[in-house]
């Protein structure tokens, strides 16, 4: 038997140098290397799947590649212009809810709140004007004298109730609500020692009248003008919010017609087509809500400026004439009451304090009458004030001749020429404080229909704006899907 010979060495592997083929498979040559192209390394990034792209942009890619069709064109078109008219709409609807909002507070919360603020002042002025005429009248205070400066006093007290619901907590306005509650039970109760005492022939009782008169003047009149001051400031801020122009409603406006306008003029050239009914009627609906928003506006603004040049203004100057008639009646009344007692000095030269304070409000109520007249512009408004212009010359022609009376140590004959029965100053008081009534419910009547204009000049506005805002955007819509049916 025939064996292979052994061999420790192993066969050489196929495709070796030297070494015979496999029978049956034809040697396979490599692939052939330029021997001047150099083997390059794969980059480390081979194998690794690119990042995924943002929402956004894909988006704008898919925007990009939608305008480059005319059907891609005109949805981006549509969208725009729905998007310009419908924040058209909501910013018209936003800015004139904000200005009617403010123009109804003007009418019936911060105006409101003045006229109580400056009849707390004149309440309590006037209660203590009536509470030194009663006292010079001595044990014969008369009952009209005596209910005047008990209503006073309730209508202070109602004021005050009125003022502090409608004070922000924390705010100064309500402290000095709160120091007015203090201060007005004090002077009521220094008034009825003064009458107590008096009625018994004491002198002291002129004392606690002079410190009722002196916690009146320089405590809570000064707490009660605070009061009025701040509720002005609030009007005023009312009148602010209510009166500026609504330059971004307008704006917005403006830009969605022009808009519009190009998006018809881009269809016409490119289709012969005159009118595309779906943007035509977009149009008219912006232009209604433009027109609307600016001419109501104007109105409003008018209206608001018209009741504060001959409502408002005239209103505070009377009110500020007729305070200075009330502490004219007071400061005459207590000059009666100190005879002599209470002095200043002014430039070297002794004068009757209270005296002194009369002629100063005196000359406070003729600049504010004079005042008043020209701004008063109709006969309602003058003919008053004309009125209380003559009763003021009446009175300083009989205060003169009663000062005198006094001055010479008459006291009876001029307790009589001050509030006597007939021809005294406290008749021309009455007259001038009846004619300052009369033109402040005058001007009073006539800012209320003024404001009352302004505000309803822009009701509805805000709804209306709104609504023709939708109506242009449906209409942007389907004018411009109207033209891409034609694409279909």
């Amino acid at each position: 038997m025939t064996h292979p010979p052994k061999s420790s060495t192993a066969p050489p592997p196929a495709g070796a140098a030297g070494a015979a083929a496999a029978p049956g498979i034809p040697a396979q040559p490599g692939p052939p290397v330029h021997p001047a192209t150099p083997v390059l390394p794969a980059p480390s990034g081979a194998g690794v799947p690119p990042a995924r792209r943002t929402a956004f942009a894909e988006g704008v890619e898919r925007l990009r590649a939608a305008a480059t069709t005319e059907p891609g064109r005109l949805r981006i078109i549509g969208a725009v212009l729905a998007v310009l008219v419908v924040a058209f709409g909501a910013v018209t609807a936003w800015q004139t809810s904000e200005r009617s909002a403010a123009a109804d507070d003007v009418l019936h919360r911060s105006q409101p709140l003045s006229s109580g603020a400056a009849g707390i002042y004149r309440s309590l002025a006037d209660a203590n004007t009536a509470a030194s005429s009663g006292f010079l009248a001595g044990g014969q205070e008369n009952a009209a004298s005596r209910q005047r400066y008990e209503k006073d006093i309730r209508t202070a007290a109602g004021g005050l109730v009125t003022a502090a619901a409608n004070a922000e907590p924390g705010s100064a306005s309500e402290a000095t609500i709160a120091r007015l509650n203090r201060l007005l039970p004090e002077y009521k109760g220094l008034i009825e020692r003064a009458r107590t005492y008096n009625r018994q022939g004491y002198p002291v009782g002129g004392a606690y009248l002079r410190y009722a008169n002196e916690k009146m003047q320089k405590e809570m009149l000064p707490a009660a003008e605070d009061l009025y001051t701040t509720e002005n400031r609030r009007l005023d801020a009312d009148y602010a919010d209510a009166t500026p122009y609504p330059w971004a409603a307008i704006a917005l406006g403006l830009l969605a017609l022009a808009a519009l306008g190009w998006a018809q003029h881009r269809m016409y050239r490119r289709t012969n087509r005159v009118l595309n009914h779906g943007l035509v009627a977009a149009t008219a609906a912006a232009t209604v809500a433009l027109l609307w928003l600016v001419v109501g506006h104007a109105v409003a603004r008018s209206g608001l400026d018209g009741s504060y040049a001959h409502g408002i203004r005239s209103l505070n100057v009377l009110h500020d004439a007729r305070i200075a008639s009330l502490k004219a009646r007071g400061n005459e009344n207590l000059s009666l009451v100190a005879r002599g007692a209470e002095t200043i000095t002014v430039d070297g030269k002794p004068y009757d304090a209270y005296y002194y304070d009369f002629d100063k409000d005196m000359g406070v109520l003729g600049k504010g009458l004079t005042e008043a007249a020209r701004l008063a512009d109709d006969q309602g408004g003058t003919a008053p004030v004309r009125a209380a212009e003559g009763s003021m010359a009446v009175w300083k022609q009989r205060h003169a001749a009663a000062r005198d009376e006094d001055e010479n140590g008459n006291y009876q004959q001029a307790l009589d020429k001050v509030i006597g029965a007939k021809g005294a100053t406290g008749e021309c008081f009455d007259s001038v404080d009846r004619s300052l009534a009369r033109a402040i419910d005058h001007e009073q009547a006539e800012f209320q229909q003024a404001a009352g204009d302004g505000r309803d000049a822009m009701a509805g506005l805000p709804a209306g704006a709104a609504v023709l805002a939708v109506l242009a955007a449906a209409g942007a819509v389907a004018g411009i899907g109207r033209r891409l049916s034609e694409y279909r």
